[in-house]
């Protein structure tokens, strides 16, 4: 059930930052084109250019850290075996959810409101600063669900083995041999 969520949550994902990066070309394309070839630069490329970056990033970090291509230290990891991994494996996916929960989430709901409530507006585009920054919290959701997905897989492989080794072991034997 989660792993099918988790490949829909991927396709759409995929499906957002494939748009907004070839929205962000077509809009430097033209920022290029209005500068240099008809002498005007436009006004609001520039400002769209640095808030579509900003929600490439945090969906990108989101889309990374749901295919476990995030940036990590496994120096640790990588010398553990057997249980102790599997238990730091869990401890750090727990400290990504409490990362994304507290600073991403909850920052990110009060930095939204924060702006939307103080009507703070874009210079070129005029748009309220609150709908740009409302990606943080969004990624950090994402974040979140992908921790949880990665736990719960986690933590079903560990039972399937753990029943398995406990069932029958005149079976497990009889397989082994």
């Amino acid at each position: 059930m989660l792993e099918k969520a988790k490949k829909r949550v991927d396709k759409i994902l995929e499906w957002v930052l494939i748009i907004l990066v070839a929205v962000n070309v077509l809009n430097v394309l033209w920022q290029v084109f209005t500068r240099f070839v008809l002498k005007d630069s436009s006004s609001f490329t520039e400002e769209l250019a640095r808030y579509l970056l900003i929600w490439v990033g945090l969906l990108g970090a989101s889309y990374a850290a749901g295919k476990k291509m995030h940036l990590a230290i496994d120096v640790v990891l990588r010398s553990l075996t057997g249980k102790a991994r599997e238990m730091a494996e869990l401890s750090v996916q727990a400290f990504i959810f409490l990362f994304s929960l507290s600073v991403m989430v909850i920052g990110g709901i009060r930095l939204v409101a924060i702006t939307l409530r103080l009507n703070q507006i874009s210079a070129a585009l005029r748009i309220q600063l609150g709908y740009v920054y409302c990606v943080l919290p969004l990624s950090g959701l994402l974040i979140m669900f992908y921790t949880v997905v990665f736990i719960m897989n986690r933590i079903h492989s560990f039972k399937r083995r753990t029943a398995g080794f406990h069932a029958d072991p005149l079976k497990a034997r009889s397989m082994q041999e």
